[in-house]
């Protein structure tokens, strides 16, 4: 079995997957966006989709489940207004409304463990619809 980093709050356990496709996106550029997904029957935190360097912020959107819940980190690519190019990494909580309340509580009690394996997260965005995780929400944090 691969090695994975253990969460103590939750006992919940972080593959090396997760950490390597992080580390892969942060340094060398080669995915846009990362899904995690927690498998309750092993306690394992997995990756669920890795998005290319291509892909857009509205894939990201669209590959979230709309009745389950999911944690996102995504490569926010910008320009400041001194002409400086940028890139900020974005935490993202979902945890839509019709997903059920153990998924919810799974989640929000295993987040502060995934972020501390997750190193280099600029910002951290909860979401339990679309419009409170928007590019518009995005842009205004990254100023």
């Amino acid at each position: 079995m691969a090695m994975a980093f253990k969460m103590a709050t939750t006992g919940m356990w972080v593959t090396d997957e997760c950490k390597s496709s992080f580390m892969e996106m942060k340094w060398k550029k080669v995915h846009r966006y990362i899904v995690f997904k927690i498998d309750e029957g092993s306690r394992l935190v997995t990756v669920d989709k890795v998005g290319g360097p291509g892909e857009s912020y509205d894939d990201l959107a669209a590959s979230l489940p709309k009745d389950d819940c999911r944690y996102a980190v995504f490569d926010f690519d910008f320009v400041t207004v001194d002409n400086c190019r940028k890139s900020k990494l974005f935490f993202i909580a979902w945890s839509p409304s019709a997903s059920r309340i153990r998924a919810k509580i799974l989640y929000a009690t295993s987040k502060a463990g995934l972020r501390r394996v997750l190193d280099g997260i600029s910002y951290e965005l909860q979401a339990t619809d679309p419009t409170e995780m928007g590019m518009d929400v995005i842009k205004d944090r990254a100023k």
